[in-house]
């Protein structure tokens, strides 16, 4: 314990003022700062930890490893993600998993599992189940009542829940991490009608599935906008691919064979490679109008060869950094989305990619 006054009572004035401004500090009475610094009971966890980091800072501490010592163990935090071909979705996890020296200041582990996105029955058992072993989970929802009922659930246990990419609806979730959608789907529409330009033709859409209420967003955005404002272009029947790139693949051909005047295709899944691959084997790659999202290795090589002309993305290590300081904000008792920022829709081009 560090009873200051009672181990060297000739510096009881200097501990008293260093007392005091610990408690300036940290926001919280002398009284608290005198219950932490003793080892005292009857301070919330999150209050002792930012009185004892406020003390190390000012050198009040005479054992610089105290503070470490004392720390509460680090919030357990899961990114529970789609499995399957979505090469950004691979890239979050792996990010996740791996940026320790960047998320250790947050005082969070991380770790990812990946289920499969497309089976809301299969994601809510996963959430069940693995949130015996995680204080908080991310994960990109599927809109569907088993999957909100398991969200409603890990509430009630106490197990904080995140939503990545694609929202949940009425569901007691702490946040939602990602783009508006909708904005999203009309900013595609958008740079879609002006490469087009004055031609007249078919467009289409390829989704990964109508369960991600992102992706059903970005389809009702994209239509508005092209009915808006070029009623030159025809928009053809929305395509399910699961983010699969055999499956796009297959899906891209059938269009390409199904309606020779296409003159445009937005991804608004991953796998685009899938989609490329048909439009080159069709000899098309270089004059329909490919939009989609996510930059990854391969978005970046079609962008360069020309068989995809603009990507819209969600910045990755922001969405992980994002995602920890969220729930570290819930475990230190504030709101959640204290200190952070909506986050951006980045459109990268060939010219501008980073």
């Amino acid at each position: 314990m560090l009873n200051i006054e009672e181990n060297n009572p000739t510096t009881s004035s200097d501990a008293r003022a260093s007392i005091a401004s610990i408690a300036r500090q940290a926001g919280v009475s002398t009284a608290t700062v005198d219950r932490v610094l003793n080892g005292r009971p009857g301070v919330r966890a999150a209050t002792a930890q930012r009185v004892l980091k406020t003390a190390a800072e000012q050198g009040y501490l005479p054992d610089s490893d105290l503070y470490k010592a004392t720390q509460a163990p680090a919030m357990r935090v899961m990114f529970l993600l789609p499995s399957g071909m979505n090469r950004y979705l691979n890239m979050l996890g792996d990010y996740a998993g791996s940026a320790h020296e960047q998320l250790d200041r947050y005082n969070v582990h991380c770790r990812s599992r990946y289920v499969d996105g497309f089976d809301p029955q299969k994601l809510a058992e996963t959430l069940l189940r693995e949130s015996k072993h995680a204080d908080g989970i991310a994960f990109m929802a599927l809109e569907h009542p088993v999957v909100r009922e398991a969200v409603n659930i890990l509430a009630e246990r106490g197990v904080h829940t995140v939503t990545l990419i694609s929202d949940l609806s009425r569901a007691a979730r702490k946040a939602y991490v990602g783009l508006d959608n909708r904005a999203a789907g009309r900013s595609a529409g958008l740079l879609m009608g002006r490469f087009v330009g004055p031609r007249a033709g078919k467009v289409a859409m390829i989704a990964g599935s109508r369960y991600y209420r992102g992706h059903e967003e970005r389809e009702m955005g994209f239509q508005h906008i092209l009915e808006e404002k070029f009623p030159a272009l025809d928009l053809v029947g929305l395509r399910e691919g699961r983010d699969d790139a055999a499956t796009n693949y297959r899906q891209s051909r059938l269009l390409l064979e199904q309606y020779p005047d296409l003159v445009g295709i937005y991804n608004i899944g991953g796998a685009s490679d899938g989609v490329a691959k048909a439009m080159k084997e069709a000899g098309r790659d270089q004059n329909i109008i490919f939009i989609g999202h996510g930059l990854t290795p391969d978005t970046r090589a079609l962008l360069i060869d020309g068989s995809m002309d603009a990507l819209l993305n969600q910045n990755l290590h922001q969405t992980v950094v994002n995602t920890v300081r969220i729930f570290a904000n819930v475990r230190d008792g504030l709101e959640p989305m204290t200190g952070i920022e909506p986050t951006q829709i980045s459109v990268i081009f060939s010219e501008n990619l980073p």
